[in-house]
This record gives C-alpha cells, sequence and structure tokens, in this order.
C-alpha cells in the first residue's frame, strides 16, 4: 500500500492519546510519524529533532539531513538508540507494537499520539507543544486553525453542502469515509462527504462501481501518480465531475496530513469546493 494511504491507516489503527507526566522539556527527540514532525517543526521545535522516519525525510526538507530511523513497518531500534533520545514521539500502530515494548524496557521516553479527528489533531499540537517547551507557539498555531474553522461555520447556512468523494488512491480505490479529520475538514468546508454517508470506517477501499453510483459533482484526488487527476478519471464520463470539470488534484499532504496546518487545508477545500464548473481538461499524462 502506497505512502500516504498507509500512514492514515496507521492512525485509525492507534491506541488514544497518551497521557505524560514530565519534569522538563525535551531536547533529543526522535519522531517516527510525518505528521508529528510536521507539528513539531512548525512549533519551532527543529532543534530539538535528532532523527525523523524515511517518510518524514523525504517529505521535509528541513530533516532531510538527520538520521533516518526507518518507517512505520522497519522501525531501527538500534538506529533510535544509538541517537540518544529523552523523546520518541509515534502513532501507534500494530506494526510496532513489539518495538514500543523494546523501548520501554530500555527506558526510552515514549509518547504515543493518535490525533483521528480534527479536535484531536489540535490536542496534539496542545501536547508535543507542551512535551518540547513550546506551549505559547502551540496555542497561537491552534488559534489560527480555529479561526478559519469559525469562518467556515458561519459561511455555511448560505450554500448548500457540494456532493464530494476525496480519493486517497486509485489502484485499489480507497477514500475518506466517516470519523476522520479529513472527514471533519470536509464538513467545515462546505462538502457532503458521500462516502462518510455510506461507510462508516475513516479509510474505506470501495469498488469503482459504488463511485460511479455516488456520482459526486466535486471529486477531489490526492494520489500522486504521475498521471493527472484529470486525464485518469476522464475514462469514466458519466461521472458529473468529469462532465462539468470539477476533478481536482489536491497538493501532496497538505489535505491528507493530520498536521499543524488545517487552516491552509481547510482553505484549499473551500476553494476546491465551490469554485465554478469549468469545461474538463484535455491533459494527457501528468499535465
Amino acid at each position: 500500500m502506497r505512502g500516504m494511504v498507509a500512514v492514515l491507516l496507521g492512525l485509525w489503527f492507534g491506541t488514544a492519546v497518551a497521557s505524560s507526566v514530565w519534569a522538563e522539556p525535551a531536547r533529543r527527540v526522535v519522531s517516527l510519524n510525518p505528521s508529528l514532525t510536521a507539528i513539531l517543526l512548525a512549533l519551532d521545535g527543529g532543534a530539538v529533532l535528532v532523527g525523523v522516519d524515511e517518510f518524514s525525510a523525504r517529505q521535509q526538507p528541513a530533516v532531510s539531513e538527520l538520521p533516518r530511523v526507518g518507517g512505520l513497518t522497519n522501525p531501527s531500534l538500534e538506529g533510535v538508540v544509538a541517537l540518544q533520545p529523552d523523546l520518541v514521539v509515534l502513532v501507534p500502530s500494530a506494526e510496532q507494537r513489539d518495538f514500543r515494548g523494546q523501548l520501554r524496557s530500555l527506558g526510552i521516553p515514549l509518547l504515543e499520539l493518535d490525533p483521528l479527528n480534527f479536535d484531536q489533531v489540535l490536542e496534539t499540537i496542545a501536547v508535543l507543544g507542551a512535551r518540547i517547551g513550546r506551549e505559547e507557539q502551540a496555542r497561537a498555531r491552534a488559534q489560527a486553525i480555529r479561526v478559519v474553522a469559525d469562518r467556515m461555520k458561519d459561511l455555511a447556512p448560505g450554500r448548500a453542502p457540494v456532493r464530494t468523494v476525496l480519493v486517497l488512491q486509485r489502484d485499489p480505490l480507497f477514500v475518506v469515509g466517516s470519523g476522520s479529520f479529513v472527514d471533519d475538514m470536509l464538513q467545515l468546508a462546505g462538502g457532503r462527504n458521500l462516502a462518510a454517508e455510506a461507510f462508516a470506517s475513516p479509510y474505506p477501499r470501495v469498488s469503482r462501481e459504488w463511485l460511479l453510483a455516488a456520482a459526486p459533482d466535486v471529486l477531489l484526488d490526492s494520489d500522486h501518480d504521475p498521471e493527472s487527476a484529470a486525464h485518469y478519471w476522464s475514462r469514466w464520463p458519466s461521472l458529473p465531475a468529469v462532465k462539468t470539470g470539477r476533478v481536482v488534484s489536491l497538493p501532496e499532504g497538505q489535505v491528507t496530513l493530520p498536521g499543524p496546518y488545517l487552516d491552509r487545508a481547510l482553505e484549499l477545500l473551500a476553494a476546491a469546493l465551490h469554485e465554478r464548473s469549468r469545461p474538463p481538461a484535455a491533459s494527457g499524462p501528468g499535465g
């Protein structure tokens, strides 16, 4: 399964936010999750990061030169121990159960965070900010997100919800269902998430037939295959979103990562959902 879908499913299968008590801020942090890495960087915490997962290193230029300690399915215990961290932050997953137990047995402090819905992402920002001594930055970042969310709520009575589906991955086909932070944002931005009405899980795998029957008016596509979203979905011209040219490609990680900039994600989703229809694009692969 490709990167971002695997990360999101890892969030879903995790556990609740861990509660911890600490005497002083962490100074040597290893992050094993790209969303947590992004939050730490947004809170001016780059100086405390001493190691990151492979996905973070590829996605975040600010940490690309830091030591890499594996990924979701292959974390390196030796690599983490060698960095002598006073804190390891991660999203708990079934794949890392033994790894987490080994860290605990070695006495390495561990902070497990599982931001599934919108409010939990805000809570994660606060917890990480407190843990590295960046409470003020965390409050400011969370408040910026709340301001945009409140503005979206104020706009809701004046506009009809837009029938939409957000595709995470095309083949196999995964979409955003109910209960996740992305679903929360779709609703805040004025969308009617058709997959949330049909599936109880946050990130269900669905059939092409279901998508065609759902007939979204706007199709949001976050798959990062080189073939453009507009060209790929033009294979199914009966889709209303294809007929009206409202297939929208989402920038990598800007909506599907439960990170520190949900305010920007909300603005992006609102623009995608409520812009005017336009003629279908005729671009080829990658165009």
